[in-house]
């Protein structure tokens, strides 16, 4: 950009000696009309001499005329090479900055993508992380000793969950309870009043006072086919 502070003057310079050339070569051919008409309309009276001189003069002038036009076709070659020059370069530089420039977009969409995968791979890591979290809740709520909903259908044999510190012992009586470690607020059950523990039935009679029973308390050892009701349902359904 710099070279082309220098055109507006080399070129201004070049057409000011261009019109003057042809200032120059307009005269002269003003010049060559008047001597060209001199000469035709006095050549009857010229003496061969006088003729040689008059056509000399003519012929110098035609080939000052023709040198003029040479310099200023000369001039305007050197001028359009000038300009073709300075175009050029400005392609030249164009072509280098928009290589500089997409060297530089790549540069960035190669950064971004690699913020990207790095923002990925930390989103991907927080979801293991959380997964991970969700599946130590869930292993330490299921060491809890589930506590059968009151909401489930009448029926349902609900399998408790052992108690961690008493995996190893075998749960047949109500009277083992007494032996664990009981919530004061924990809910009690069945006929024995004793917490949630081993297998349990549901009384299918919707206005059971208790609802639930453990297996060993009723004398299941399996779940019933059909409907279950309570002893103490049984007895009033057989009174009705």
């Amino acid at each position: 950009l710099d070279s082309l502070e220098t055109l507006p003057s080399e070129l201004q310079r070049n057409f000011n000696l261009m019109r003057d050339l042809d200032t120059r070569v307009q005269g002269l051919s003003k010049n060559i009309e008047k001597l060209s008409q001199t000469y035709m309309n006095h050549a009857k009276t010229y003496t061969i001499a006088e003729r040689a001189e008059h056509l000399e003069n003519i012929r110098k002038m035609f080939e000052k005329a023709k040198e003029y036009g040479d310099d200023k076709v000369q001039l305007a070659m050197q001028t359009y090479e000038m300009v073709d020059k300075h175009i050029r370069r400005l392609d030249a530089d164009l072509a280098r900055f928009e290589a500089e420039l997409k060297d530089k977009v790549l540069n960035v969409q190669g950064s971004d993508s690699e913020s990207g995968t790095k923002k990925r791979g930390r989103k991907t890591q927080e979801k293991v992380e959380k997964k991970k979290s969700k599946r130590g809740r869930s292993m330490s709520s299921d060491d809890e000793v589930p506590k059968p909903s009151r909401k489930k259908l009448k029926g349902q044999v609900s399998q408790s969950a052992e108690v961690p510190l008493l995996q190893s012992i075998s749960i047949s009586h109500p009277s083992d309870v007494l032996d664990m470690p009981v919530d004061p607020n924990e809910p009690t059950y069945c006929l024995c009043h004793q917490v949630s523990y081993g297998e349990m039935i549901g009384c299918d009679n919707p206005d059971c006072p208790i609802e639930w029973f453990h297996f060993t308390c009723v004398g299941l050892t399996s779940k019933p086919k059909g409907k279950w009701f309570c002893p103490k349902c049984s007895s009033e359904r057989k009174k009705k």
